[in-house]
């Protein structure tokens, strides 16, 4: 006899509890047909958190919690496509899966595949898409998105040059947790000689980026005229990811 899968809250205190422990329940359910286990187990292999990491075995779970149409797990083929993850990379693919996500609704699917227009990879180059999908995206709350439009107005993609629209942009996606746009805001900050507040910003760029990020960042702000922000820069190390 099966079983009734788990409501929203209840694998949420599976997931809190001891890894090893929710990646078993997640493999059992999994294997029972539960599409939202599967993702999520798929997800413990990526990460290794729970079990040992296996990126193909990751791969052939999102495949399987993706066939009935789960729009996160769509938006997971297409990253794994996209960054060769378990799988080998090809951009064109990856891009059909994150249209799919997209159009589900999926506010990653919607980011995947705009990113992927605005850069053209895997697909042709269409900003003013990328831009309509990245403003839906932002409008669910996705800082990242919200990151990007910033972007958009201050190199003039698909509409006018706007320091102050991309201000706004960048300190809401500042705001939402976004270490780019915590770094991209503290730029803004240091142009109209708010230093506290871009000292604010700087430091949780630095805090929630990764190694690649901080190490571009610092390199950008040891270049910098103002002596504080090249003391930021040497004492960056400092800062706990």
């Amino acid at each position: 006899m099966g079983h009734s899968p788990l409501t929203v809250e209840e694998w949420q205190a599976v997931l809190a509890g001891d890894p090893a422990g929710a990646a078993a329940a997640l493999l059992d359910a999994a294997r029972g047909g539960e599409p939202v286990a599967a993702l999520h187990y798929g997800q413990c292999l990526m990460d290794g958190r729970g079990v040992a990491r296996d990126p193909q075995a990751a791969f052939r779970w999102f495949v399987e919690a993706a066939q009935p149409g789960l729009a996160p797990a769509i938006n997971m083929v297409g990253r794994c496509l996209d960054q060769g993850w378990g799988v080998e990379e090809a951009p064109g693919l990856a891009a059909s899966w994150f249209a799919v996500a997209a159009d589900k609704g999926d506010v990653w699917g919607l980011y995947n595949y705009a990113t992927a227009l605005c850069l053209g990879r895997g697909v042709a180059q269409d900003r003013a898409r990328a831009l309509d999908l990245f403003r839906r995206a932002a409008g669910m709350g996705h800082a990242k998105s919200q990151n990007m439009i910033g972007s958009f107005h201050e190199d003039g993609w698909s509409v006018p040059v706007n320091l102050d629209v991309a201000a706004y942009h960048y300190a809401r996606a500042a705001e939402g947790g976004d270490f780019r746009g915590c770094f991209n805001h503290a730029r803004m900050e240091i142009a109209h000689g708010r230093m506290d507040s871009a000292h604010r910003w700087l430091n949780e760029a630095a805090r929630l980026g990764h190694d690649r990020f901080r190490a571009q960042m610092a390199q950008w702000l040891s270049a910098r005229e103002e002596a504080s922000l090249r003391r930021f820069a040497d004492q960056m190390d400092k800062i706990p990811a």
